[in-house]
């Protein structure tokens, strides 16, 4: 039997009456911040009751939108500001949506998407697949990868998968239960992407996303169908039990490359996870890479970056994304497969049987190298 003590159960309540993010429409930010296109593809269900689109039901079709997100003037890099309840929107500070389109058919959506695609030369034409995690509304997982993208400077296209998470922090088994269900709606958009011409896809799964994106791979590799046209993939605070992720990626077969994973022994969500699952980690916070030794995998400990929570370390820490953001040796090595290559990250090194991991160094001992570059 699981017993939380007082305080963490406290702190889960009160999680559970924080405002959360919401979308607010305001087509005249275009004009003062960064606009980012976001392609969605969703298997959330609308609620009848409250009129609410993307809401927590799931829903077995998979519906396509595109949302042109404002990145404010005032923007930090890791935050996203939100305007807040009863508040008018402000666009040199939060973040706002200047124009939905909702697709009737996915044949629109893979023309709008196609367009956007051909925006780059040929050889160049890469979407990046965001899956979110556990307790996520749709507002969250959008504006995360609109937030990512700019702050990384990601190229290509930006595509959010948003899978029904009931967006409540005692809803672990819901949730759960709709990463399971939610496979069928990311293998249909991986379809699309691919029709719509991008020449390589990239699948980024945060947290309980990760469980989606395995899942996914492994039906496809069952049914005969590998997934040739991901070209990498990145798991960032992994909640996924490191013996099913072996089995998944025997499963799977030959990995996409590079397969990168962000870890971190300071995740507070994930030494949680493992205590709830009667574990002593999981995937994201595993500490020896022994545990995954004979696969072709890169570990990225940052945990010396890891602050709060420590679960979104990658897309939180200003520093962090400063040396991601700055280093474009380490987009050229995503693309070789060649992450690991001693030096490329500052940090110690280690490969067990094809597995590296990465320990990247503190926050103080590079800042002189940043400030070189």
């Amino acid at each position: 039997m699981i017993v939380l003590r007082p305080a963490l159960l406290l702190v889960l309540l009160l999680a559970a009456c924080t405002p959360r993010g919401a979308i607010v429409i305001d087509p005249a930010a275009a004009e003062v911040g960064t606009v980012r296109p976001v392609f969605v593809g969703t298997s959330r269900g609308k609620d009848e009751e409250t009129g609410t689109e993307y809401a927590r039901y799931r829903n077995p079709e998979t519906r396509f939108a595109r949302f042109d997100i404002a990145i404010p003037p005032a923007h930090q890099a890791g935050r996203i500001v939100y305007t807040k309840p009863n508040k008018a929107a402000n666009p040199q500070t939060d973040f706002l949506t200047t124009r939905e389109i909702v697709y009737d058919e996915s044949g629109a959506f893979r023309a709008d998407l196609a367009r956007e695609l051909r925006q780059s030369p040929r050889g160049t034409r890469e979407a990046v697949i965001f899956v979110h995690g556990f307790n996520t509304t749709f507002a969250e997982g959008l504006y995360r990868i609109a937030q990512l993208a700019h702050d990384l400077k990601m190229p290509g296209v930006a595509v959010h998968y948003a899978w029904p998470s009931r967006g409540a922090p005692l809803a672990y088994v819901y949730d759960r239960d709709s990463a399971m269900f939610a496979r069928d709606g990311l293998e249909r958009l991986l379809d699309e992407v691919t029709a719509a011409g991008a020449e390589r896809v990239v699948l980024v799964g945060h947290s309980m996303g990760a469980s989606v994106v395995m899942e996914t791979l492994r039906q496809m590799a069952i049914a005969g169908k590998p997934a040739r046209d991901v070209a990498g993939v990145v798991l960032i605070s992994p909640d996924l039990d490191v013996d099913l992720f072996r089995a998944q990626a025997t499963r799977i077969g030959t990995l996409p490359q590079p397969f990168v994973i962000f870890t971190s022994k300071k995740d507070r969500a994930l030494a949680l996870s493992a205590r709830v699952s009667g574990e002593t980690a999981r995937l994201g916070n595993v500490t020896d890479v022994a545990l995954l030794s004979g696969l072709n995998v890169t570990l990225i400990d940052v945990t010396s970056y890891s602050t709060g929570a420590g679960h979104f370390t990658p897309g939180t820490s200003p520093a962090l994304i400063g040396i991601l953001s700055q280093i474009s040796e380490v987009d050229d090595a995503l693309a070789s497969g060649q992450i690991g290559q001693t030096g490329l990250l500052p940090g110690v090194v280690l490969t067990v049987q094809g597995a590296t991991q990465i320990v990247m160094s503190p926050v103080t001992a590079l800042a002189g190298g940043l400030d070189g570059q």
